[in-house]
């Protein structure tokens, strides 16, 4: 009966780790330039499995040759990828988002100095939608989050301070990325080109955009197209506390919206809380 069990067992382990592995694969990629390849990979293994099937030697020959320098240039190919995944996989491990001198800190801590000295910037937080497409449009740093980094980067003098930067997890993915801007034309002009590109992003994924205005030194804090205006770094907390660590903090996030309500512009959809 045991022996009957285990038989069962790992057969079903091992197609349950490649079921996942080739789904994380595919969707690490998706949306990014790599995916094209990657289909272009799968095709030719699609094609080598029917050439197999019908004896076609010929094709068999090509492809296992192709293959055998595929692998080298696979890595090659994939290698800032892959980096990225390795570094994702420790992040995970250590410390979260919410811990002492994690990433929310490093940021509310950022966004207080630039507000204080009217430095612009626009702040993009990933959470269950990658950004990917994103990521591409601006230069990739891939860099632990700190708010001296991100202070650097929008420096008026720097060439990045115009573009934003797209964190993920508490890695900093890339900065002077360009987002799309909000079709709605009924935005008040106090709502600027940061803030079109932040309720733009929001409208089409579940990010958490912050913006600090460079005319007023405000923070703003878009999220489900949504946005509100005039925060103090108390607020912010919250928000992003509620955003990011929803099962324990829910109801203060719903709570802070319900009691603020007149602080809100409503575009489209509401959130979904």
């Amino acid at each position: 009966m045991f022996e009957l069990l285990i038989s069962f067992w790992r057969p079903l382990v091992e197609i349950l780790f490649i079921w996942v592995l080739i789904y994380s694969v595919i969707r690490f990629f998706q949306g990014t330039r790599a995916m094209q390849v990657l289909l272009g990979l799968i095709i030719l293994v699609v094609i080598f499995l029917v050439a197999k099937f019908f004896e076609l030697n010929s094709i068999i020959w090509v492809l296992s040759k192709l293959f055998a320098v595929g692998v080298v240039a696979f890595l090659i190919i994939f290698q800032p990828e892959m980096r990225r995944v390795l570094a994702r996989i420790g992040t995970a491990m250590s410390t979260g988002l919410l811990s002492k001198g994690g990433t929310l800190e490093e940021v509310i801590r950022a966004c207080d100095h630039m507000a204080r000295h009217k430095t612009g910037a626009l702040i993009a937080l990933e959470r269950d939608v990658g950004l990917k497409n994103y990521i591409e449009s601006g230069m990739m740093i891939d860099a632990k989050v700190s708010a001296e980094l991100l202070l650097s980067l929008f420096d008026p003098h720097t060439p990045t301070h115009d573009g934003a930067v797209i964190i993920t997890g508490d890695r900093i993915a890339a900065c002077g990325s360009l987002f799309p801007l909000t079709q709605i034309t009924d935005l008040p002009p106090s709502v600027g080109t940061r803030h079109r590109a932040a309720i733009g992003l929001t409208e089409e994924n579940d990010a958490v955009c912050i913006v600090v205005s460079e005319e007023t030194g405000s923070i703003s804090v878009s999220v489900f197209g949504k946005l509100t205006k005039a925060l103090d770094l108390e607020d912010l907390k919250k928000i992003l506390e509620g955003l990011f660590k929803p099962v324990e903090n829910k109801n203060v996030f719903k709570d802070f919206i319900d009691k603020n309500k007149k602080l809100f512009q409503v575009h489209g959809k509401s959130p979904k809380i």
